[in-house]
């Protein structure tokens, strides 16, 4: 028996069904909240790594989704089992564009019956801000969508900074806790920039969640709030808001409490706060407010 065989047989189809029929109450009790002022309170994971299915479900309500734009594009989705917008096409059944650079991962995708029982487009490309706007364009999205994902683990800020040729209502994009809730700061661009390869500790990558908010200012986005993961940032085109409450990106951090630091041999260290960043208090990072390198040590 194949391992995909006996990963099929451990995860049989009911499973999934029972996930979506709970999920169904839990979006009946979430729209009856009304607007929130901390997103956090409309968090439920089906799919999503965390609570994101939630907080995505509750701004879709919020921003008045149209049904001519209820498509997504989420690039970094590895096997799709677990993603932001798998609950999108299994509940509420959106057209989607999904990339990822392995192209195992989009195989497998390709080979379930998720892929023709859905519109769902799965596009093996390792993603830069030079091919982002030709891989959407060639793939069949452009103009308005509902939802775009943003979660690389490396060049998240700058890939995003690039994308023009979609008009996103809702933007999630991952940002790097250990960087802090004070500065602005991001990852240099490196083309082909590997989050293992870039420092051993695997926690030199993305960008802070002020560097986001600032991007998303420039390109016409609030920010809205953080999962409680501490991961994932929320923003909302400002012509959706629709009486949503704005943050800064002080008042919407959320400190990662997840331990994934690993030693040169890839063992888990399990670092945790300060002792994270000092880890990597040697490399260096562009600093969006200062237009300039510094080294993440001598941030104050």
């Amino acid at each position: 028996m194949t391992a995909r065989a006996r990963e099929l047989l451990a995860l049989p189809g009911h499973i999934q069904d029972a996930k979506l029929l709970a999920a169904k109450t839990l979006n009946l009790q979430l729209a009856s909240l009304g607007t929130v002022d901390d997103i956090r309170r409309a968090e439920f994971k089906v799919f999503s790594q965390f609570g994101e299915d939630g907080i995505i479900q509750y701004l879709i309500r919020q921003a008045r989704i149209p049904a001519q734009c209820r498509s997504f594009i989420e690039f970094g989705v590895e096997s799709y089992d677990e993603a932001n917008t798998r609950f999108l096409v299994l509940n509420d059944n959106w057209r989607g564009l999904i990339i990822d650079g392995d192209l195992s991962n989009v195989r497998r995708v390709r080979n379930s019956s998720i892929y023709w029982r859905h519109n769902l487009v799965a596009v093996d490309a390792f993603v830069d801000a030079e091919n982002i706007n030709r891989i959407f364009v060639d793939n069949g999205f452009s103009g308005e969508i509902g939802l775009l994902s943003v979660d690389i683990d490396g060049n998240d800020y700058w890939v995003w900074d690039k994308i023009e040729v979609v008009n996103p209502m809702i933007v999630v994009a991952e940002y790097n806790s250990v960087f802090g809730p004070r500065h602005a700061v991001t990852v240099p661009y490196e083309k082909t920039f590997v989050r293992s390869r870039a420092h051993s500790s695997n926690l030199y990558w993305g960008a802070s969640l002020g560097a986001l908010v600032h991007l998303g200012e420039r390109k016409g986005y609030a920010f809205v709030g953080s999962n409680s993961a501490g991961n994932n940032a929320f923003f909302v085109r400002r012509d959706c808001l629709n009486g949503q409450r704005v943050l800064t990106a002080a008042e919407g951090y959320v400190e990662s409490q997840f331990r994934e630091s690993r030693d040169e041999a890839g063992r888990l260290t399990f670092l945790s706060g300060a002792a994270r960043l000092k880890e990597i208090s040697d490399m260096e990072v562009y600093d969006v407010d200062r237009d300039a390198l510094v080294r993440l040590g001598d941030l104050n």
